[in-house]
């Protein structure tokens, strides 16, 4: 697929779902620009877009937890990509090994909180 095909949205940039390769464990949800898919492409290591911040930055490079791009795919609409990934450490910035701890449903589960990588308790609210 030609990268001009992907659909971006009015900021240039298209949601991107990442998971560990071998165990398809979903680690964290990112946003992408041309440059940073070319930056990846070309590295086989994830670039981002940072929104927050309106710079570039490339998964572990200030914390070591890198990934190492071993696919990559595009949805039916081609406006969201999936990354396959090896994870080095953890994906989350809080610690945990995937930004995905948190349980919303089923509602009997919501009090129970989650327990970062110190062993700190999170509340959900």
């Amino acid at each position: 697929m030609e990268l001009a095909k992907l659909t971006f949205d009015e900021r240039g940039l298209i949601p991107v779902v990442v998971q560990q390769h071998d165990t398809l464990e979903v680690l964290m949800v990112a946003w992408m620009d041309a440059e940073a898919l070319d930056r990846t492409i070309e590295s086989g290591r994830a670039w981002y877009w940072s929104r927050s911040r309106q710079v570039y930055w490339m998964k572990g490079e200030t914390s070591g937890h890198i990934q190492e791009v071993k696919e990559i795919r595009y949805d039916c609409d081609a406006d969201t990509l999936l990354l396959f990934v090896d994870q080095v450490g953890v994906a989350c910035h809080t610690g945990e090994r995937t930004c995905f701890f948190r349980s919303l449903y089923p509602v009997a589960d919501r009090d129970v909180p989650a327990t970062t990588h110190d062993g700190d308790n999170i509340p959900l609210s």
